[in-house]
């Protein structure tokens, strides 16, 4: 189990580097020159026409530090949540290809247990700790230590609500993105006022430009956060359901295939 948090560890930071070093490359080679080109495209224009009115450019909006900040914790949110999407359907695989076939009308008895036991321990490992695997294989060992199937079906219950609740803490980086992106645009937001009020006495001169970056820098960040963290919150409840719908069939198809068919004598 600790083997396991330790690679759920290195692999969540690997990610988080993987995708920093993805979007800093992206932003030096392509998205600050662009930004860096379409301003000074709309200078010139200005310049050649004072009653242009300058347009907005999507590279302009994200090409300050806070956005970038904002879009890496983003797409490391995405691959956090393909990686946990993708665990989820290997659960979801096993549940619906049934794992105990048992015949019409056979009861199983306690003295049967380890025979099927034995069916679940033939499995390859990665499908030995998937979930519905485990799920049936705690009711059978309950039921051939007690020989009662309310026991069976007691243990059933729990053992799901305490999956359900380690599947749910295991959005917990997930989440502290969701808390981390709209934070980062309000650095950036008061960044951008900060600047813009440092420009003030430049401005009662005539000179606006550090008072508009300034406020551009703000409006930005805080767009720029707010839309992201509007997404990454979708995909969080997408799969909270998910995983909520994967415990429920679980209980219910052990419910039906395993105890439904224990029978004490």
């Amino acid at each position: 189990m600790r083997a396991g948090y330790a690679q759920d560890g290195i692999r969540t930071v690997g990610l988080l580097l993987v995708v920093a070093v993805l979007v800093q490359v992206a932003y030096v080679f392509y998205v600050r020159p662009q930004a860096a080109g379409w301003l000074g495209h709309e200078k010139a224009a200005l310049a050649a026409n004072p009653d242009y009115k300058p347009a907005t450019s999507f590279w302009v909006i994200i090409k300050d530090p806070e956005p970038e900040a904002a879009i890496i914790l983003a797409f490391w949110a995405f691959g956090l949540a393909m990686l946990k999407s993708r665990e989820l359907g290997r659960h979801r695989r096993q549940l619906d290809g049934g794992l105990l076939r048992v015949p019409s009308g056979f009861r199983i008895l306690p003295g049967d247990v380890r025979e099927y036991s034995h069916k679940l321990d033939a499995l390859p490992e990665r499908e030995r700790d998937l979930i519905p695997a485990r799920t049936i294989r705690r009711a059978l060992k309950r039921f051939g230590e007690t020989s009662n199937v309310q026991d069976a079906a007691t243990t059933v219950h729990d053992y799901c609500e305490s999956e359900a609740a380690r599947l749910d803490s295991e959005l917990a980086m997930i989440r502290f993105s969701v808390w981390a992106i709209p934070a980062i645009g309000f650095v950036g937001t008061v960044r951008g006022i900060g600047h813009a009020l440092a420009g003030a006495q430049l401005a009662l001169r005539g000179d606006t430009s550090a008072v508009t970056g300034g406020l551009g820098v703000s409006f930005n960040s805080t767009f720029v956060a707010l839309s992201l963290s509007i997404v990454v919150m979708y995909v969080i409840h997408e799969l909270q359901l998910r995983q909520e719908r994967l415990v429920l069939d679980t209980e219910l198809h052990v419910d039906d295939t395993v105890i439904s068919n224990l029978q004490s004598r």
